[in-house]
């Protein structure tokens, strides 16, 4: 946590002097502070050799990210859904899912997976 109030505090700083639009800047430090201790994590359990804690925080985060912050936003204002998401995004979502499923269904994943 530390670490991503270093790396947001001086991100928006150096962004700040650039003159990058605040909307953006609030939006990038966001997602990559949000970002960093997953990818902490993701890296020790890497060079630990313990692969399943990656996957699991990837699928994790992303379950985190898509059913509760969505769901919340939701909650607080509806949510404008183009055709082009329906038509687009959440088919690849449900294949990627469903891919996901396919290759740890004999219970492990592989690099060749």
């Amino acid at each position: 946590m530390v670490g991503a109030e270093f790396l947001v505090k001086g991100a928006s700083k150096i962004a700040a002097i650039l003159n990058i639009s605040p909307l953006i800047i609030g939006l990038t430090i966001v997602a990559y502070g949000t970002s960093a201790p997953e990818m902490s994590v993701s890296i020790m359990s890497n060079f630990s050799s313990q692969a399943d804690i990656a996957v699991g925080n990837v699928v994790g985060s992303n379950i985190c990210n898509i059913l509760l912050v969505l769901g919340l936003s939701s909650v607080v204002a509806p949510l404008v859904v183009t055709k082009q998401i329906i038509r687009s995004d959440v088919p690849i979502m449900i294949g990627v899912s469903l891919l996901l499923l396919m290759f740890s269904i004999d219970g492990q994943l592989s690099r060749v997976d």
